[in-house]
């Protein structure tokens, strides 16, 4: 387990890396399709002034960077694998004249902070790509104080993401993909109801409670979608790169039928649901 693990660390590294650039290119979009999601989860981490914050699996910044706005007299520890996705949150960082933030490249399951340090810890749509969840999880309660909130958010079921199942069930059909083994890295892994209500449970955390909350990924136009889609989408780029040139076409041609279906006052929306849920360190 110990070398599987080690192993897809590496190629998420590598991967996000490369993705850094779609990230940055898209931030824009990014950051108005996920604020309900950031919005939620800080909510839920009872922020103060002077809050001691851990960010893990960072990307690039957000909400992070909304967090750091939130605690002035405080500070903020931005974690990620990826170094390229940590550089966009950094530049941003700087962008707003953020001073109240440190940036760690490190690994989820072995985080170099010491125990009972912060006053809030939190995961941004990372906990589902963690090779050995408990691990992280584990990590995450270690390093917060006892009476810290400890919150993560993650995709729910296929059905309820459209924006994300429409194209990773077309490219599906048009491929014969083996199905992968349970606790698989990927976005619906954590999907189920109340899966992540007994992760946090058995993380140790009490006054554990989850919901769901919903908005629309929305682009002017198919092709708009599809770009956005093969920019920062990394199991969608991943599905692609396996496809031969005549099975990526009719792929997209699939998928820019499909988006008819979601198309209302000109514009193309497709729902995206996410669960938020959060615990108290004992």
């Amino acid at each position: 387990m110990l070398a599987s693990a080690d192993r897809v660390r590496e190629e998420q590294r590598l991967l996000w890396d490369e993705f850094s650039a779609g990230w940055k290119k898209w931030d824009a979009e990014l950051l108005g399709w996920q604020a309900p999601f950031g919005d939620a989860l800080r909510e839920e981490l009872r922020l103060r002034p002077d809050s001691e914050v851990l960010d893990v699996a960072a990307g690039t910044g957000e909400p992070g960077l909304n967090v750091a706005a939130q605690v002035p007299e405080g500070r903020v520890v931005l974690t990620d694998i990826s170094a390229g996705m940590l550089r966009v949150a950094e530049e941003k960082a700087s962008a707003r004249r953020l001073k109240n933030l440190d940036f760690q490249v490190c690994d989820s399951a072995a985080l170099p902070f010491r125990s009972s340090t912060f006053d809030a810890v939190y995961s941004h749509f990372g906990l589902m790509f963690f090779p050995v969840m408990s691990a992280a999880m584990a990590e995450m309660a270690r390093t917060a104080r006892p009476g810290a909130r400890v919150g993560a958010v993650v995709w729910g079921r296929a059905a309820a993401n459209p924006w994300a199942s429409l194209v990773l069930g077309t490219i599906a059909r048009h491929r014969e993909l083996p199905i992968p083994p349970a606790g698989t890295p990927g976005l619906f892994r954590c999907a189920p109801t109340g899966f992540m209500t007994r992760m946090f449970k058995e993380a140790g955390l009490a006054e554990v409670a989850e919901h769901q909350v919903s908005t629309d990924l929305v682009h002017e136009s198919p092709e708009s979608y599809w770009e956005f889609m093969t920019d920062i989408a990394t199991t969608v780029a991943m599905g692609l790169a396996k496809a031969d040139a005549e099975s990526r076409a009719l792929i997209r041609s699939d998928v820019f039928a499909l988006l008819g279906r979601y198309e209302h006052d000109g514009a193309i929306r497709l729902r995206s649901t996410a669960t938020v849920v959060a615990g108290t360190k004992v």
